[in-house]
């Protein structure tokens, strides 16, 4: 099968990915009392914690022929994670096909 846009296909995260994603849900953690004080807008990234290997869905946005794809990745919490250029595969850093049920 060809990754088209709009396709719901797995992501498996990098150590890169987990702590950035973890990183960002403690600065806005530690600084929810300023969020709450200064409601403007800011999407706050809220969410469970992520560790190397796990797997989410990941919403194509954008193809490069192939099955190199950029997309949306789809955490368990208020945030999203942005992926670029990333590679079929089963290591970290790759999207794959669900399997079927």
């Amino acid at each position: 099968m060809i990754p088209t846009i709009g396709r719901i296909v797995h992501y498996r995260l990098s150590e890169q990915d987990a702590a950035q994603i973890n990183k960002r849900r403690a600065d806005a953690t530690s600084h929810m009392p300023e969020h709450r004080e200064n409601s403007n807008g800011v999407v706050i990234h809220i969410g469970n914690s992520v560790w190397p290997g796990d797997v989410y869905a990941l919403v194509i946005t954008r193809t490069w022929g192939g099955t190199v794809v950029n997309g949306q990745v789809l955490l368990d919490g208020s945030d999203t994670l942005w992926v670029a250029s990333v590679t079929e595969g089963e290591g970290p850093r790759n999207w794959f096909w669900p399997p079927r049920v």
